[in-house]
């Protein structure tokens, strides 16, 4: 299918999954929907709910791609990229052309997963019941609400540079666009402050209507742990603390015992499913499509192309009884075991992240919610094979983040930006460090406005 070079239009793509779903269904024009006629159940709903799900998933976005590229932004002393991509390497070399095609496709399959969203939110009413119509709101609200999150963290400047209020970010579009000719196809940027406070908004909401429990979808600790990391990353650490200590607290995930066994590399099955302490991820299949993080992190006797490499000096990093710097095929190159099974789910967010968070937070607050500090990064650290640490400063917490969460979700980028730290050896505010908005984008909407530097 070719995409529409429109900015925000899923209406080709929404129309092509409606028909897959329901064969009766006859839409036409294929570039324009009539929303009375393709959607009139509430099957048809939960059809459109989990296609949103799938673009999701897609290689550009969760499937991998929005967390690794980040990290080949960002962390030229921690890995090395060897591929033959072009627009990898242009991210890599911190050379970005307006027409990167990885940007661009990140771009625009993030506005089909949020005009998808648009479209469950507009026809909430044809729910059979009150319980359908609150997870449907919820579910979509956390999709849209994740999706500006990280948007606004690669479009726009980081939340301390400057002023948020006045520095651009992403387009906010809260309904759905059906034509790709249509004037709410194209809207302007809207700031920094705006895009995160949309983002809370949507996950405040998918909160309190998801349930606790909800299969391998998102629940009610999905939107309480992407709002902890949503709000660290802005420095609200009073807030991330109450997300982090909420999911902790609940009881519904709990860390796997093993650090190896989070990743299910033993029997690599054609599906892995979630594990306890998977909070949020996406679920890959072998007719769904592939782990993107496999297809560059591992090598080709685990299905990957093998085009990122470890460097000597992060895996120097570790301590020497640490499983976590165990995890790596050492060879004439280093490769990170993470990514091994070729359709292994996408880790989104899991609850190791909520320690680490809720020990930053109470550790800056000079509190301990939950626990103190050096609890919460203990039980980490002797997850891991380590002795436990007596007391912890912030440099403690930082390093156990590196190591524990390392090439999962473009951390080493968006880290160094809210710790102001240099990113690749640019200031953590250079505007290498933000893509440019597609210059194919920006020719079709011309309120759109290019970053500084392109």
């Amino acid at each position: 299918m070719k995409k529409i070079k429109f900015i925000y239009i899923s209406a080709t793509a929404l129309a092509l999954f409606l028909s897959a779903c329901n064969k009766q269904l006859n839409i036409k024009p294929v570039e324009s929907v009539d929303q009375n006629q393709a959607i009139k159940t509430a099957k048809d709903v939960q059809g459109v709910l989990v296609g949103t799900y799938n673009r999701l998933g897609q290689v550009d976005l969760y499937g991998g791609r929005i967390f690794m590229e980040p990290d080949l932004l960002a962390a030229q002393a921690e890995i090395t990229w060897t591929g033959t991509y072009t627009g990898l390497t242009q991210i890599t070399v911190q050379a970005i052309t307006r027409d990167n095609s990885f940007v661009e496709n990140t771009w625009l399959d993030a506005y089909q997963v949020i005009n998808q969203a648009n479209t469950v939110l507009a026809n909430l009413d044809k729910a059979d019941n009150a319980d359908d119509k609150a997870r449907w709101e919820g579910e979509a609200k956390f999709i849209r609400g994740l999706m500006y999150f990280d948007l606004a963290r690669l479009f726009g400047k980081p939340w301390n540079d400057g002023d948020p209020s006045t520095n651009l970010a992403a387009a906010i579009v809260s309904s759905p666009t059906t034509s790709a000719d249509s004037e709410g196809a194209k809207v302007g940027r809207s700031t920094v402050k705006q895009v995160y406070d949309q983002a809370i908004s949507d996950l405040t909401a998918a909160k309190s209507k998801l349930p606790e429990d909800n299969d391998f979808y998102a629940n009610k600790y999905s939107a309480s742990a992407i709002l902890a990391r949503l709000y660290l990353q802005k420095g609200d650490y009073t807030n991330a603390l109450k997300e982090a200590n909420t999911v902790i607290t609940s009881g519904a995930f709990s860390l796997v015992p093993d650090y190896t066994k989070e990743f299910l590399l033993s029997s690599k099955p054609s599906h892995q499913e979630n594990t306890t302490e998977d909070i949020f991820a996406i679920q890959v299949t072998q007719q769904q499509g592939i782990n993107s993080l496999n297809e560059f992190y591992a090598s080709s006797a685990n299905g990957g192309r093998g085009d990122i490499k470890i460097t000597d000096d992060f895996l120097a990093e570790f301590e020497a009884n640490d499983v976590r710097g165990q995890f790596y095929t050492v060879t004439s190159v280093n490769r990170t075991k993470k990514f091994d099974n070729q359709y292994g789910n996408v880790h989104v967010v899991r609850l190791a992240e909520m320690y680490l968070i809720r020990a930053e937070a109470n550790l800056r607050g000079g509190t301990s919610t939950g626990a103190t500090p050096a609890s919460d990064v203990n039980t980490i650290r002797e997850r891991a094979g380590l002795d436990p640490l007596v007391t912890v400063n912030l440099a403690t917490i930082l390093a156990e983040r590196r190591h524990e969460l390392c090439f999962e979700g473009g951390f080493f980028l968006h880290d160094a930006k809210r710790l102001k730290q240099s990113a690749g050896g640019l200031p953590y505010n250079s505007p290498k460090l933000v893509f440019p908005i597609p210059q194919r984008e920006i020719l079709a909407n011309p309120k759109l406005v290019q970053n500084e530097g392109y």
